[in-house]
C-alpha cells in the first residue's frame, strides 16, 4: 500500500457493520472483565473479522489484520489516557534488530517498538460494539498528526493542540479507521455505562525476518 498519505487519514464507516455481524463479534469479544486485553487471533476472531476485513480493503486493499484489542470501559473500569500515539506491536518471538526496541514480554507475546517506517504503513480500526458518546468515554483524536512521525510523550500534547481535534462519538456498528500514527487520548466516561470496543491494527507487510507477527 504504501505509506498512508491521505490529508487526515481518517475514514468514518457508519453503520458499516449489519447485526448478524455484529453477533458474531458479540460472541468472541471477552476481556475477563478487565479494562483491555488483548485478543488472539484465533480462528473464530478471523472469522467474525471478515466483514470488517472487507470494510478496510475497500480504502485500504491488501491490509491483513495483526492484533486485536477488546476495551470495556464501565462503571467498575473507567480510565483516561492522556494524548499519546500506539507505537508498540506483538510479534512471534523476540530477535534483536536495528530499530526494534523497547522489548517486553506480556502474557506469553513479546513485545517491541519497531521503526517508524513499519507504523507508517500501518492502521488501528475501531470497531464500536456499543453506543460511544461524549460522555461515554468516547476517544479524542489529533486529526492529520500522524504526519508528523514519531512524538516523544513529552510533546504530545503540544503537538496535538496544533491539529483539529474531534471526540469521535460513535453507535453500534460504526468503523473508524485511522492512520496507526495518530495522536489521540481517551476520556473519562461521565455516566455509567457499558462502552466495548474492538481495536484491531492492520499491515499491509511483512516485517523483516526473522521478525514475523504474532498472530
Amino acid at each position: 500500500m504504501g505509506e498512508i498519505t491521505h490529508p487526515t487519514g481518517v475514514i468514518w464507516e457508519g453503520g458499516a457493520l449489519d447485526t448478524a455481524a455484529l453477533d458474531r463479534l458479540d460472541k468472541v469479544f471477552a476481556t475477563g472483565g478487565k479494562p483491555g486485553v488483548r485478543l488472539g487471533l484465533r480462528d473464530d476472531l478471523r472469522a467474525a473479522l471478515q466483514p470488517v476485513d472487507a470494510v478496510i480493503r475497500r480504502t485500504h486493499p491488501g491490509m491483513v489484520a495483526v492484533r486485536a484489542v477488546g476495551f470495556d470501559k464501565t462503571a467498575t473500569a473507567n480510565w483516561a489516557l492522556p494524548w499519546h500515539q500506539d507505537r508498540v506491536i506483538a510479534v512471534r518471538d523476540r530477535h534483536d534488530m536495528p530499530g526494534f526496541g523497547n522489548w517486553s514480554h506480556k502474557h506469553g507475546v513479546w513485545h517491541c517498538e519497531p521503526p517508524e517506517a513499519p507504523l507508517a504503513d500501518m492502521l488501528f480500526v475501531r470497531v464500536h460494539l456499543d453506543d460511544a458518546g461524549a460522555d461515554e468515554g468516547a476517544m479524542e483524536i489529533a486529526i492529520g498528526s500522524h504526519a508528523e512521525g514519531f512524538v516523544a510523550a513529552g510533546r504530545a500534547e503540544a503537538v496535538a493542540g496544533q491539529y483539529p481535534t474531534k471526540i469521535c462519538t460513535a453507535r453500534r456498528g460504526d468503523v473508524l479507521i485511522l492512520p496507526m500514527l495518530t495522536l489521540h487520548r481517551s476520556l473519562s466516561a461521565t455516566k455509567a455505562v457499558t462502552r466495548r470496543v474492538l481495536r484491531i491494527d492492520y499491515a499491509a507487510s511483512q516485517l523483516p525476518a526473522p521478525l514475523a507477527w504474532a498472530d
